[in-house]
């Protein structure tokens, strides 16, 4: 199976600021959220994590051994849509650009061009029977929002522009297995519902 953790909040998050490679520490919020999230983790064979700070402090977070914990799967798994932007666009500006999916910040990459890099890199964690997303134990991937939305859409057969449709929070987990025809999606946007506060 592959879990796709979306990291713990962040301080940006919480001030609502589009993050891309901009560095945003996790609040204790999200370092306590992934703390009980790992909890909730079942047997796991490989983690791997973006390697900006967020997603890398969160995978410490899950607290989890495993016999190969990786970061080197940064490539096709950091978030991106505004790689140069320091915190920017605003809320507003995001707004302004949705359903475009070829608009992209300079310096960064479009949710079509992250879609086709998070497609191939699902294609091969799930290449082989035995091996991988269809191996024994979770391989366990701490990302972003865009290649977790992005992920749900190549499991579902679907277009890119599904991710506008989808929430996804902050130390959340989706799972994607594989069925008899291919990927199945088996969870989506889970949280430990206790540390949710209303």
């Amino acid at each position: 199976m592959l879990v796709l953790v979306r990291h713990g909040e962040t301080e940006g998050n919480a001030a609502r600021q589009l993050l891309g490679r901009a560095e945003s520490p996790l609040t204790a919020r999200g370092r306590s959220d992934a703390t009980a999230l790992g909890a909730a983790l079942g047997p796991v064979s490989r983690l791997v994590s973006s390697p900006l700070g967020r997603a890398r402090h969160t995978a410490e977070a899950l607290d989890w051994t495993c016999p190969s914990r990786s970061t080197n799967g940064g490539s096709k798994w950091t978030t991106a849509s505004s790689r140069a932007a320091p915190c920017g666009p605003s809320p507003r500006a995001v707004v302004a650009v949705e359903g475009r999916l070829h608009v992209c910040a300079p310096g960064g990459e479009s949710l079509a061009e992250v879609g086709v890099r998070v497609r191939a890199a699902c294609d091969e964690l799930f290449g082989r029977a035995g091996e991988g997303a269809r191996g024994v134990g979770d391989v366990v991937v701490v990302s972003h929002v865009s290649p977790v939305k992005a992920a749900v859409a190549w499991a579902l057969g679907a277009g890119d522009d599904m991710v506008w449709r989808l929430y996804l929070a902050t130390a959340s987990m989706t799972r994607i297995g594989w069925g008899q025809d291919g990927p199945v999606l088996r969870g989506y946007n889970e949280t430990v519902p206790a540390l949710r506060t209303p």
